[in-house]
């Protein structure tokens, strides 16, 4: 995932600098290069760039990590976590990648995407 996304394909950027604190809603591709604190909804690919520092509970369908995000994550497809990144915090998704030199601290369940996931409800039937 990480050599498929060139910057052509991204839809909206935070740049370096930048600070922003609430809730992100997206569809597409979306850079992070700044400081986020909130929440990041939305369907597309998240990527969270070197340098960049992210403090958000995210559900979207692609995260790519070269920087630190710190939160709970339900990613629908796939995450990534570069050489240079850093997750802290929960994490469920089908597909995980942990590239060497990457820091993952957290709890992380894997198996079925998350929207078809069992309810409370099934579990016990």
């Amino acid at each position: 995932m990480a050599d498929k996304k060139t910057n052509s394909d991204i839809i909206a950027f935070l740049g370096n600098g930048t600070e922003f604190d609430g809730k992100l809603l997206l569809k597409g591709s979306v850079r992070i290069d700044g400081v986020f604190k909130g929440e990041i909804l939305g369907t597309g690919t998240l990527i969270i760039g070197e340098g960049a520092n992210v403090e958000a509970d995210i559900t979207i369908d692609n995260l790519l990590i070269f920087g630190n995000v710190k939160g709970n994550l339900e990613i629908r497809e796939r995450v990534e976590i570069c050489s240079t990144g850093k997750l802290f915090g929960d994490l469920r998704t089908p597909g995980f990648v942990v590239q060497e030199g990457a820091t993952f601290d957290g709890d992380c369940r894997m198996g079925t995407r998350p929207e078809e996931s069992p309810t409370e409800e099934e579990k016990e039937a």
